[in-house]
């Protein structure tokens, strides 16, 4: 066999020599065949390498040919370049290395991350280049591994491809919070075709987890708390993903976003979730999802539930992943997932057990951030020792196999480098993310039309606050990097123009000295604070309108970062109430990651917009909106607490559970506690309004297993187009055990030109109306049920019955 790296080759000399063709004369002529590729070199096309043969054929006559070395070297992720792999490019050592009988998958390969400088690489950019640069890499693991299996090459993309300057999308609960399908399948098409273009098949995307504690850190990852609404947006990125030719896999499965209390970080264990609220609110994202879009992969999550860690679950990885919602792809751990069954909740005496113990599960590739034989040499060991069957061995390889083969890694295993540059991050992307902030945002309060700003009669304007100029929040370890960021400041001054005077004061940091301890005990402000407060109220003075940018950065908010109090952070109130004193109207942006208990800026500023983690042009979406440009449409899609201590308040929820109490009447010894949401789950204002009329829902009776059509019509009333989403909830009035007040079964963004009209039409499936039963059989009981349509969960329009016989 012709040996690719004998020496040492030039990175420049590497590259010419692919940058021609993947199948140019610099590749060895003996495995390259008209339609085929003579994987394990023998001469001879296998059943494997022929695409006209039934995957299932392919997986067993390639599965008969590996050896346990072949075989484990499959159930393990090799991290890219700057995290695990040393080496840019293929060196001669590779033939020393575990990952000379090949690997399942490298993550995150040359991505260039701009938190690890380690993982700096020329490789990301150009395009081209980097899609060249897998192929070296792909081309060493087929040319230079007994079998050529190809490699899977992961990557992260929540919110755009996890690189070096692929589209950057705005955070994924701004992404919820536009509550906009056609929207979600359209950056779900875009990260799908920027990773196949950059040379990655696989994308770890969506986070289908619903946020139902708002002091956790990852809310801010999350489409939001409602499981029909994360199904929804989740499903569309899925299809839009792999309708790229690239796998999407799910995170994180399972139970994982309600850690207890809320607490991220070391914690990431012990959600107390009841069996019916699992599977109706954690496992119902992952249960559509899986079986209406199909996705290749699932990432089993770190946290146990009820006392089993989930990655050492044969209930959760085997029984109801694949046997009841037919999942076939592959399941990768999230970091540390099957370490944690040891070193964490100490259900294995070893490490060497946990192995077994995730395996069996069902657990097909470990991923963490350590050499790939930390798992791969004990995993060898205990199928020597009879620990493991080989039985279990192959079907946990077939499974990454299958994958590879519908991916058409063992067809087409090369990216087409020459698209690249033209593919990635184009003109219409970016203008399709600038859409995509624009109808992220929410308006929560306008009192009096104090928005949109009146660019004739405005001629001075303060933009403050410690967000203002700020850019990193735009940026995070799961997105793409190295894109221009205008700030809201940025974005303001470019939109007035010459003809309006923009000052700028940043007013207070985002967080001050002690904190977060001082929001336990409170400390004076400082000299310094107290004049970068006065500042901002000087120049004040002179505005017509003052602009604060206020909330959270990415140090306050995100993975690892959960808090115990929901206020502004710091000095913020404290900036806001002096603005507030000066008597010019203050219009507070919000920059964040989860819902805040801005209850004082609530009562006493005129206008709110939330623009939670925008994406690079957030400051152009921003200013067009306050400006009126762009009337606002975004709707929240979690809802806002008054205080941490109503928490968990959320939708949906059950009977009586967000109860008042009675301050008259039995029981009626006076109210103790602070009641209702400060903003509800589906809220979100516009500058112009709307009519609802017409519902219909047909027919009025019907069989259990019988769809129900609704329709209702949408009309403009006000004389500014702009969005309406339109919310469809379901409730069920009698059942046999509790059910849930209501549920949001529908919802459409539909955009509408003054005194326009369109009728809106939804279908609620038996899949809708269905509950768990006593006996945890999912059922749809005879009986009368609601359709209530609406602005908000708490702003219902109109009403219509029907019945299931």
């Amino acid at each position: 066999m012709h040996t690719y790296w004998t020496k040492r080759f030039s990175t420049g000399m590497i590259l010419a020599a692919l940058s021609a063709s993947v199948a140019s004369a610099q590749q060895p002529a003996s495995i390259y065949h008209d339609g085929w590729i003579d994987f394990n070199k023998n001469g001879r096309k296998d059943i494997f390498e022929d695409a006209r043969q039934p995957i299932d054929q392919r997986i067993q006559d390639l599965l008969s040919q590996m050896t346990i070395e072949e075989k484990t070297c499959q159930m393990a992720t090799l991290y890219g370049y700057g995290r695990v792999l040393k080496d840019e490019m293929p060196t001669p050592a590779w033939k020393q290395q575990v990952w000379k009988d090949g690997i399942a998958n490298i993550d995150e390969e040359l991505n260039s991350l701009p938190y690890n400088k380690k993982a700096q690489s020329e490789y990301s950019f150009p395009y081209s280049k980097h899609a060249n640069a897998i192929n070296t890499v792909q081309r060493w693991f087929i040319e230079e591994t007994r079998l050529g299996i190809p490699v899977d090459f992961t990557n992260e993309g929540i919110h755009g491809l996890c690189h070096d300057r692929a589209t950057p999308l705005c955070a994924p609960i701004g992404i919820g919070s536009t509550w906009d399908k056609a929207l979600v399948s359209r950056a779900g098409h875009i990260v799908g075709r920027e990773a196949k273009l950059l040379g990655y098949t696989n994308v770890y995307v969506p986070i289908l987890d619903p946020a139902r504690d708002p002091r956790w850190g990852r809310v801010v990852e999350c489409y939001g708390e409602d499981p029909f609404l994360v199904a929804e947006m989740g499903k569309q990125m899925t299809l839009g993903v792999q309708s790229e030719g690239v796998a999407a896999t799910l995170k994180h499965f399972a139970v994982y976003s309600v850690p207890k209390g809320g607490r991220d970080g070391d914690a990431r264990t012990d959600p107390h979730v009841a069996p019916r609220e699992m599977h109706q609110i954690y496992l119902y994202p992952f249960r559509r999802v899986i079986m209406e879009a199909h996705p290749m992969g699932v990432m089993s999550s770190y946290n146990d539930w009820d006392g089993v860690p989930i990655t050492g679950s044969y209930y959760f990885l085997t029984q109801l992943l694949r046997q009841v919602y037919g999942f076939t792809g592959y399941v990768v751990s999230d970091s540390e997932a099957v370490e944690y069954l040891f070193s964490k909740h100490h259900v294995a005496a070893d490490y060497k057990d946990a192995v077994r113990q995730s395996v069996e599960a069902g657990l097909n590739v470990r991923t963490n951030f350590t050499p790939p034989e930390q798992f791969i040499i004990p995993l060898r060991e205990l199928v020597k020792e009879a620990k493991v069957s080989m039985k279990t061995i192959d079907s946990r390889v077939a499974d990454v196999l299958r994958v590879k083969f519908q991916l058409g890694l063992f067809d087409r295993p090369y990216a087409d480098a020459k698209l690249a540059d033209k593919g990635v991050h184009t003109a219409a992307d970016e203008a399709f993310a600038l859409q995509l902030n624009r109808e992220s945002l929410v308006l929560l309060k306008n009192e009096k039309e104090t928005l949109p700003l009146d660019k004739q009669k405005i001629r001075r304007i303060l933009v403050t606050g410690p967000l203002a100029a700020a850019t990193t929040h735009a940026v995070s370890r799961y997105g793409p990097s190295n894109n221009k960021v205008i700030s809201v400041l940025d974005g303001i001054t470019q939109y007035a123009g010459k003809n309006i005077q923009v000052q700028y004061a940043q007013g207070c940091d985002v967080v001050n000295p002690g904190w977060p301890g001082t929001e336990l005990v409170p400390t004076p402000l400082d000299s310094s604070e107290k004049a970068g407060i006065a500042e901002a109220v000087s120049k004040a003075a002179d505005a017509d309108v003052i602009i604060a940018v206020v909330g959270e950065d990415e140090k306050r908010v995100g993975e690892s970062l959960s808090r115990t109090d929901l206020s502004l952070p710091g000095r913020q109130l404290q900036l806001l109430q002096a603005l507030h004193a000066t008597g010019k109207p203050v219009i507070a942006v919000l920059i964040n990651g989860q819902p805040l208990t801005i209850n004082w800026e609530q009562q006493n500023l005129p206008a709110i917009l939330e623009a939670w983690f925008p994406g690079p042009q957030g400051g152009t979406a921003i200013a067009e909106t306050l400006f009126g440009d762009y009337n606002p449409g975004g709707r929240l899609s979690v809802t806002f607490p008054k205080s941490t201590g109503q928490i968990e308040l959320n939708f949906p929820f059950k009977p009586g559970s967000h109860a008042g109490q009675p301050s008259s009447g039995n029981n009626g010894f006076g109210r103790t506690s602070v009641n209702g949401a400060l903003f509800p789950f589906g809220y979100g204002l516009s500058y112009t309004s709307f009519a609802y009329s017409n519902l219909t829902v047909t027919p009025i009776k019907q069989a259990s297993q019988g769809d129900i059509h609704v329709s209702v019509d949408i009309t403009n009333t006000g004389k500014r187009k702009g969005d309406e989403v339109v919310q469809l909830y379901l409730k069920d009035k009698v059942s046999s055990v509790t059910t849930y007040v209501m549920q949001l079964r529908g919802f459409e963004r539909v955009h509408l030109a003054p005194g326009e009209k369109k009728t809106l039409s939804f279908v609620l499936h038996p899949d809708d109306l269905a509950i768990l039963d006593r006996n945890m059989n999912w059922t749809v009981e005879p009986g009368e049920f609601q359709v209530l349509v609406g602005a908000s969960s708490e702003d219902i329009k109109l009403k219509q019955d029907f019945v299931i016989e």
